[in-house]
């Protein structure tokens, strides 16, 4: 019987969650010109949080590899282009493209809208509170995976 407890676990609720949160994003940005993965690159060269794929990275909380395979991807697709760094002429700034700039806005508020339908019914405490308790999961995560990666326990 434990095999079917293991489905009522937050961790698979969780991941059953995201994989259906990731459907409904993909499609709807889709005739944008944009994926769900895009988004947090989106925004922290939008905000000015990074510039270089490093900083894009780990502001994503992605590897390297990806993150510079996503870049390519983006820059083929005119999301972004890369400039030489002024200082250091080895390193690159990516920035956003005037189409992208420009669709970010509504790609933001399809998401908004697509969480508001996906929580129809919550209350706004209820909202409130699904979002510190997943805030406080991602925290306890982060300090999980941080010791394992360090080797330590």
């Amino acid at each position: 019987m434990m095999h079917k407890d293991v489905l009522s676990t937050p961790g698979h609720l969780i991941s059953l969650a995201a994989r259906g949160f990731a459907r409904l994003s993909e499609a709807r940005l889709k005739p944008m010109g944009f994926g769900v993965g895009h988004i947090p690159v989106l925004i922290a060269l939008a905000t000015g949080k990074a510039r270089t794929q490093r900083d894009l990275a780990r502001f994503a909380r992605v590897e390297q590899p990806p993150m510079a395979q996503m870049l390519t991807r983006m820059e083929r697709d005119g999301l972004i282009r890369r400039t030489p760094d002024p200082v250091d002429g080895r390193s690159r700034h990516v920035v956003l493209t005037a189409h992208a700039e420009a669709n970010l806005p509504d790609a933001c508020e399809t998401l908004f809208a697509g969480n508001r339908e996906a929580l129809d019914g919550f209350s706004e405490a209820e909202q409130a509170q699904l979002v510190a308790l997943l805030g406080r999961l991602i925290v306890n995560l982060d300090k999980m995976t941080d010791t394992e990666s360090s080797g330590r326990r």
